[in-house]
């Protein structure tokens, strides 16, 4: 007579915490995410006017250094180009693409200045542009964000960024014109935002 195998016993499945799926991080809810971003934009741009110290304004424009483009990405970049939010994440992109290819930027600026008259003046890049002027110059821009009109701040980015499609056309190649007339347009459209009503 062979052994019977004994019936498993039966388990009452184990109820869980309400804390139990918080050990399992699968990234952050994306609402939260976009909501602390719109805030921290709100706090950057319009903290930054209210503040007395002078070194807010080297703290903005070195942020993408310190935290990284990566990590402002992650807060930034979903954001509407119509934004605050949008509006930064565009403006620190520029920063970072300007200090990667300072030499590449100030060929295609030299190349379309002369087909850009009103942008070149408005973007305010130093005459002949080199890639220290236009480090020099994105920098300054950048600190507008906390001493400037961010309105102003805008149209010289967007100003900047279509005299370098028009350079990008004119020299041909491979290099995406498009996205660059299309950054200088949504920078562009956010100034004429913020003087009507308001980025939020």
């Amino acid at each position: 007579m062979t052994d019977q195998p004994h019936p498993r016993p039966h388990h009452r499945p184990m109820q869980r915490s309400s804390g139990f799926f918080d050990e399992f991080v699968g990234g952050a809810d994306p609402a939260l995410v976009t909501e602390a971003g719109d805030r921290a934009a709100a706090l950057l741009v319009r903290g930054a006017r209210e503040s007395d110290d002078k070194a807010v304004a080297d703290r903005l424009m070195h942020l993408a250094d310190t935290e990284g483009i990566e990590s402002i990405a992650e807060v930034w970049s979903h954001s509407p180009a119509d934004s605050l939010a949008g509006c930064l994440w565009r403006l620190y992109l520029l920063r970072s693409w300007v200090y990667a290819d300072a030499v590449g930027v100030a060929r295609e600026f030299e190349a379309g200045r002369a087909r850009a008259q009103v942008a070149r003046v408005v973007a305010g890049v130093a005459d002949p542009p080199g890639p220290a002027e236009l480090r020099a110059m994105v920098d300054q821009v950048l600190r507008g964000i906390a001493s400037g009109d961010f309105a102003d701040v805008l149209f010289r980015a967007a100003a900047f960024a279509r005299v370098v499609a028009t350079g990008r056309a004119v020299l041909g190649g491979e290099t995406d014109v498009t996205r660059m007339l299309a950054l200088a347009e949504q920078l562009e459209a956010a100034g004429h935002v913020e003087l009507a009503r308001g980025l939020a």
